[in-house]
């Protein structure tokens, strides 16, 4: 249900259960959660991307939890380490860019927000609906798209569960780039064959540290940075990048 494929440092991580709209079930929590180690685990893999499979009535990046496995064991669709879906409470160091065409509802929006960088096609919705079902959004919708968009806006969204589309998303800083319809995995891949061109130490570096300081003391920015930059200090890749910029080439980079 989960589909894994390394191509020039980029992993593609495809939800593929159109019959179901992709919602998660458990096979798609431990399949992600899987997809996520391997990326963590291969010094050739740099960035990742997570997207949908199409359906056969369009594009639909996840409706969410399966309810009717949410009826029968609602445990089933959380893993140890990453809590729902497998990815969003996971810790990792590599980025993930979400590639969203279609709807991203519910458990498929808290997906979203877990990563680091959104692609939307036209065609994306996003939303907390569950108090519509009285649920509660409980993989943290409630506490990371306030982070994303205006209090007040994400506030309408959780009380009245209705969506939001995509121009919406993109007008309030939660999508980075708006794309036509089935182009938002390869606009995604462009975006992350930006990322592969940087150093992968430093990529890995800066996205912890953003993680950790935003929001934070400039204290604790401070001591972040400075303890960051000393470890590309003593990387091996340090001294590519600056013998391939005294050399004016581009740099082989090794992610040591």
């Amino acid at each position: 249900m989960i589909d894994y494929e390394l191509d020039n440092h980029i992993v593609t991580i495809t939800i593929n259960r159109p019959a179901a709209r992709n919602a998660v079930n458990g096979a798609v929590a431990t399949g992600i959660e899987e997809a996520i180690d391997a990326l963590e685990g291969d010094d050739d893999a740099w960035v990742g991307i997570l997207t949908g499979a199409e359906t056969e009535k369009g594009h639909i990046f996840c409706a969410g939890a399966d309810l009717k496995e949410i009826a029968v064991n609602p445990g089933a669709m959380m893993t140890e380490r990453g809590g729902f879906a497998g990815i969003v409470q996971r810790e990792r160091t590599k980025p993930i860019i979400a590639a969203v065409d279609g709807p991203a509802l519910a458990g498929g929006t808290e997906i979203v927000l877990s990563c680091d960088i959104v692609i939307a096609s036209d065609t994306a919705t996003f939303g907390i609906p569950e108090v519509k079902r009285n649920l509660v959004a409980g993989a943290g919708g409630l506490f990371r798209l306030p982070r994303k968009i205006p209090r007040n806006i994400a506030m309408e969204c959780a009380l009245t569960g209705d969506p939001i589309d995509a121009t919406r998303a993109h007008q309030l800083g939660l999508v980075n780039h708006l794309c036509a319809e089935g182009e938002a995995l390869a606009t995604a891949r462009g975006v992350a064959e930006r990322i592969a061109k940087a150093a992968p130490l430093a990529v890995r570096e800066s996205r912890a540290i953003m993680l950790a300081a935003t929001d934070q003391p400039d204290e604790l920015g401070w001591k972040l940075s400075g303890e960051g930059m000393m470890k590309m200090f003593g990387s091996e890749d340090f001294s590519e990048g600056i013998t391939a910029f005294a050399e004016k080439r581009e740099p082989i980079w090794k992610g040591r």
